[in-house]
């Protein structure tokens, strides 16, 4: 059985040695479901939402299907290798389509760069804006390639739980500079203010401040241009759709429409999960796909924690809010021919933008816009003749001072928003709108329950990432692990599938199922 509502408590079976519980289905909840169905666990998945997916969910309204989230894949070969696991193929669940042109970064002084897997092309793109700046760039693509294979596939793919694991790993931080930041790296390879740009700004796809985050993150480039960009149609949601469907072939279970309320302990250990509406769920194990925030500080409330505290939760930098408006066309099938499936559109600040944004918590006029239009590439989002977008501005979370009330802030900043669009990307915007749907970091705390409403969870600077970051086995409880974006190896569809596969590697085996025995509670 794929769903179940549930309304009222009931009576619950309390279970011995191979039951797993799951909180959230998010896109790492999902494949942590699915690696524990290969172990042979008997899954629950639980999610307060109606569909799962989580942020990777979408929202279908007059004939637009908004994709909520993520838009695009750029390791496929680790969902491949996650459905290969279960016995499963792929690409007989999910149509990804590789895109030509990644995404195009429009500056306010007209030029335009665009990526592309192709070397060749890159290196034309680089020589058209900055020919003094390819044996630099050549150099990133150099660095970026190495720590890809040190920060990926070593560190991303295998438990970081032991200080022993970090001890090992420091060398080689120490040799890739990893206490330089991003845009540091990208500034010591070229000149040009542009192409700084254009290679420094990926860690905002994770919730990272570009100017304080790890020069590791340059990786991405390396994804990019090795794995190419993706899109799976149907958006990301089919993916998780296609990621029920597995679990459910294992005979797990999904719960929509049911929100975890505190994590059970007994001498020290998880043992279920008890639901908002006071029902008790037993488990062997328990894993966490809600927010590393949200299960230190709510679903262990009730019990003592060593070291995700309440105080140390304080202190935590926390990545930045969004703002997303989503939007519907009619009669621009044909309209605005050169705005491609992924654009960036660029703000007249860069560095001063950014700590507004991390630092400061100002909300300022300006923005730079992430622009979403699925429409070129798959026509089914919207109806015939129309498009369907969102753009996504970064703004501070909710964890500032900053005087900021979303509930009047919103339409005015979207209103900004629209006249950004109109004047740099898409003009006459305003006599094709459609639908509309906003979200704001009070939408993300609300709907995901995302600690001040962040968007991808705990940033993802150097004292925060790997050892440093919330572990997948949890120090606090035995029994309990976390996956997602808030652990490592941390945010985006490559970290959150990934600590997927760390919880596989960590969880032994299922032992073969006892005969059930029953318990009111």
């Amino acid at each position: 059985m794929l769903t179940h509502h549930d309304s009222a408590p009931t009576a619950q079976t309390r279970t011995s040695g191979s039951e797993a519980i799951v909180i959230g289905a998010g896109l790492g909840g999902l494949a942590a479901a699915m690696r524990l169905g290969a172990k042979g666990y008997r899954v629950t998945v639980i999610d307060r939402l109606d569909m799962p997916g989580g942020r990777g969910s979408s929202v279908t309204q007059g004939g637009h299907r908004f994709d909520l989230g993520p838009t695009i894949v750029t390791v496929p070969h680790l969902f491949r290798e996650l459905w290969a696991a279960c016995g499963r193929d792929f690409d007989a669940d999910v149509d990804l389509r590789a895109l030509e042109n990644f995404y195009e970064i429009h500056w306010q002084d007209g030029s335009v760069f665009t990526a592309r897997q192709s070397t060749d092309a890159m290196r034309a793109e680089v020589a058209r804006l900055s020919p003094s700046d390819l044996p630099g760039y050549e150099r990133f693509l150099k660095d970026s390639e190495r720590r890809y294979w040190f920060g990926f596939e070593n560190l991303g793919r295998r438990p970081m739980h032991k200080f022993a694991d970090l001890v090992k790993a420091l060398p080689g931080f120490v040799a890739m500079r990893a206490d330089r930041s991003v845009y540091g790296h990208a500034a010591s390879r070229v000149k040009d203010e542009r192409l700084r740009f254009a290679l420094s700004f990926h860690p905002l796809f994770i919730g990272g401040d570009p100017f304080h985050v790890t020069s590791m993150y340059i990786l991405v480039s390396h994804l990019e241009k090795e794995f190419g960009v993706h899109y799976a149609m149907g958006g990301v949601a089919a993916i998780a759709l296609a990621m029920a469907g597995v679990i459910a072939s294992q005979g797990g279970q999904l719960r929509l429409n049911v929100e975890a309320d505190e994590v059970l302990l007994e001498n020290g250990r998880a043992t279920g999960v008890r639901l908002a509406d006071g029902q008790v769920l037993y488990a062997d194990l328990v894993v966490s796909n809600a927010d590393a925030g949200h299960t230190y500080d709510h679903l262990m409330r009730n019990h003592p924690r060593k070291r995700w505290t309440p105080p140390r939760l304080k202190r935590t930098r926390w990545s930045m809010g969004l703002f997303v408006w989503y939007f519907g066309t009619r009669g621009t099938a044909l309209k605005w021919p050169k705005v491609g499936h992924h654009t960036i559109v660029v703000g007249p600040r860069y560095r001063d933008h950014i700590a507004d944004i991390f630092v400061k918590g100002r909300l300022a006029d300006d923005m730079s816009l992430y622009v979403h239009r699925p429409s070129v590439t798959d026509k089914g989002c919207a109806p015939v003749g129309g498009d369907t977008f969102y753009a996504l501005s970064p703004v501070p979370h909710l964890g500032f001072d900053n005087g900021v009330d979303w509930a009047e802030q919103a339409e005015p900043y979207r209103a900004k928003v629209q006249k950004v669009l109109e004047d740099r990307l898409l003009p006459g915007l305003g006599d094709h709108l459609t639908e509309q749907l906003v979200y704001t970091p009070n939408t993300f705390e609300s709907r995901y329950l995302s600690p001040y409403g962040t968007g991808f969870s705990i940033e993802p600077r150097i004292l925060q990432s790997a050892w440093f970051r919330p572990h997948n086995v949890s120090e606090e409880a035995k029994g309990l692990y976390l996956v997602g974006a808030g652990t490592h190896p941390g945010a985006g569809l490559p970290g959150v599938i990934s600590s997927a596969e760390v919880l596989g590697k960590l969880v032994p085996d299922a032992p073969r199922r006892a005969p059930l025995r029953m318990a009111a509670e």
